[in-house]
């Protein structure tokens, strides 16, 4: 039994719909079982509290072999719904856990919110529980996502200096989590992939990359990160969460989002998209800046 959490989500849902095709035993571990989608074969196990709730979510992990731990959404409180769940995965039996975590991380990354992950990654391997730990690179979605629209055109203006970025599509990292799902082999039994897209695009080249497949004009503005700071305020976005959405540029200005590597095509058997490939593939990601 694979149990998949975030299944109502973008790439938590996209790995349940690839288990759910190859016919494994699964139960999607939801919040609101209406929002749950319907999967052929999928138990469905309505868990309200979330990883904040040790006893629903050890109940709703009853029977469950392997666990597809999708990283929580950015809260204040992330890191211990983190722990809790961890802990409550352990008590409930799971033998093996595959974790969403993010390149680079490590106690000190200059991204906040990755340091989160380091310390989830050490809870996991501090049960003893078998695992795998998928680092992923920033979203190829997020490209889009950045970016601002100003008059006839869109900007992405951040401090991200000429940095490079292996932006990942997520339909690239849903197939690479179903694989590694799908092998229950030792060879993956405390391993850590890093999977990236095929390329690193400073932010330049992902504002040329967008224009190119919206026809929309996009360009890269250089911040400082005192103007990063003063254009994000006025969002009313606690200052936790604009410290992340900062530091996050500022990773990819300190070259820690640049690695590229071979993970897509040597576990999923096929090469990684693009950056204009998966916007391609995927409208709907830059539909707002029409």
């Amino acid at each position: 039994m694979i149990a998949v959490t975030g299944a109502t989500g973008t790439l938590g849902g996209r790995v349940a719909a690839r288990l759910s095709a190859a016919g494994v035993p699964l139960r999607l571990v939801v919040r609101e079982a209406g929002r749950a989608p319907h999967l052929p074969g999928a138990e469905i196990a309505e868990n309200p509290g979330g990883y904040s709730d040790a006893h629903g979510f050890r109940a709703a992990l009853a029977g469950v072999d392997t666990l597809y731990l999708v990283s929580a959404a950015e809260a204040e409180d992330r890191l211990q719904q983190h722990l809790t769940a961890v802990g409550a995965a352990a008590d409930a039996g799971v033998r093996r856990i595959v974790y969403t975590s993010f390149v680079g991380a490590k106690p000190d990354a200059v991204f906040t919110l990755v340091r989160q992950h380091h310390t989830t990654e050490q809870a996991i391997a501090s049960t003893g529980v078998r695992h795998t730990f998928l680092r992923h690179s920033m979203y190829a979605d997020f490209v889009p996502f950045f970016a601002v629209r100003e008059g006839d055109g869109a900007v992405i203006a951040a401090p991200a200096g000429d940095g490079r970025t292996g932006f990942v599509s997520r339909d690239d990292l849903a197939d690479v989590a179903a694989a590694v799902l799908l092998r229950d082999d030792d060879e993956l039994d405390g391993a850590t992939l890093d999977i990236t897209g095929p390329e690193a695009l400073t932010l330049t080249e992902a504002a040329a990359t967008l224009a190119e497949v919206t026809g929309i004009p996009a360009e890269y503005r250089p911040q400082t990160v005192e103007e990063a700071w003063a254009t994000r305020r006025p969002s009313g976005h606690p200052d936790w969460e604009i410290e992340g959405w900062v530091t996050s540029y500022l990773a990819i200005a300190a070259g820690e989002l640049a690695s590229v590597t071979d993970v897509v095509e040597r576990v999923a058997g096929h090469p990684a998209r693009t950056v204009a490939e998966h916007l391609r593939a995927h409208p709907e990601d830059w539909a707002h800046l029409r």
